[in-house]
């Protein structure tokens, strides 16, 4: 018995001597890649953006507000603890994929729909997705129509360089339907274009098709129709080759979801500093054993959190104002899809 003891406790410390070496070398096989070594020297994260109303937008000082804008600053605080290093550009849908492959951006942050070419062919990463929408129709009431399949021969604005022209395209040859695309490079010439008579509808993302509406002059005399014409997962994208800072990238990501499922807001946390839930008190580096085992910040999540929010908070302040209901954008313990794996 007391053999089989002493047996049993070296197996234990022998595979806890493996496990911490194990978790050495992980650690220095995960040290900073050729993106992060240019964000560490350069001082700051540049980060594409576009231009919709709640996502991604400058104020009156110039300052970038929006939801995706403050996951870029929260990426700021998880390399840096600080949100103000960052920059922000904006970047059409045409020149923001080219510019992230030459290096212009070390993340795009735009609305950039996650798909199998842009993975395989232009060898992109994908964060988590962090907003999922379908491209939707933005058209005039006075058509009298009620469905997508109602707009037999319309002339439709879409958007070059996106996911939207094949979409539409191949939304109505399915319904044996005919239109006329107008193609449209600048989205703010959508508004244009549609309040003048030149197109019948527009279609984009739902979520940039909301922000448009409220651009209108009468808002009231246009209706997204009710029809999602494709799945567009939204999700943070980066060029290949740097482990580490996709890691950081999703982990940043996951810790606003995870805070939102714990309950933790940026007014309260902390008063989440004294549980007694060991899950919570790794997440918030009150047991900073789990950040020392990945190399961050002690506090990375606590400072994100007490910063910019959790999930919730940051969608509530930037797109609950324009009349956005959380849908599959809700937690899955509420019905959603917004589910992050185990901080451990």
């Amino acid at each position: 018995m007391t053999t089989t003891t002493r047996s049993g406790a070296r197996w234990r410390t022998a595979l806890a001597t493996t496990l911490m070496v194990a978790v050495g070398l992980f650690s220095t096989s995960t040290h900073a890649g050729p993106t992060l070594e240019k964000i560490k020297a350069r001082g700051s994260i540049k980060v594409g953006v576009g231009t919709t109303p709640g996502f991604f937008s400058p104020d009156s000082n110039g300052r970038w507000q929006g939801f995706f804008a403050d996951y870029g600053r929260a990426l700021a605080i998880t390399v840096f603890g600080d949100p103000e290093k960052v920059e922000f550009t904006n970047s059409s849908p045409q020149q923001r994929l080219p510019a992230l492959q030459s290096g212009e951006f070390d993340i795009l942050l735009s609305g950039v729909t996650v798909t199998i070419t842009r993975a395989f062919q232009l060898g992109f990463h994908f964060g988590p997705t962090v907003f999922y929408d379908g491209q939707g129709i933005l058209v005039r009431k006075d058509l009298g129509v009620t469905k997508a399949a109602d707009l037999d021969g319309a002339t439709i604005g879409v958007q070059s360089g996106t996911t939207g022209e094949l979409n539409i395209a191949d939304f109505f040859r399915k319904t044996g339907k005919k239109f006329t695309p107008v193609t449209i490079e600048d989205t703010s010439e959508f508004i244009n274009a549609l309040e003048s008579g030149r197109v019948d509808a527009i279609t984009q993302d739902s979520s940039d098709l909301v922000g448009k509406r409220t651009q209108l002059k009468k808002p009231d005399d246009y209706i997204i129709l009710p029809e999602r014409l494709s799945k567009e997962p939204l999700a943070p994208a980066i060029a290949g080759g740097d482990d580490r800072w996709l890691e950081i990238v999703n982990w940043t990501v996951n810790a606003t979801i995870q805070a939102e499922e714990w309950g933790i807001t940026s007014k309260n946390i902390d008063d989440f500093l004294k549980s007694p839930d060991p899950a919570i008190q790794r997440f918030l580096g009150v047991d900073p054993s789990l950040a020392q085992a990945i190399g961050l910040d002690p506090k990375w999540a606590y400072n994100i959190i007490k910063t910019v929010g959790n999930y919730g908070e940051i969608y509530d302040r930037n797109l609950k104002p324009l009349g956005w209901e959380r849908g599959y954008n809700s937690l899955w313990t509420n019905g959603g899809l917004l589910y992050s794996p185990p901080f451990r």
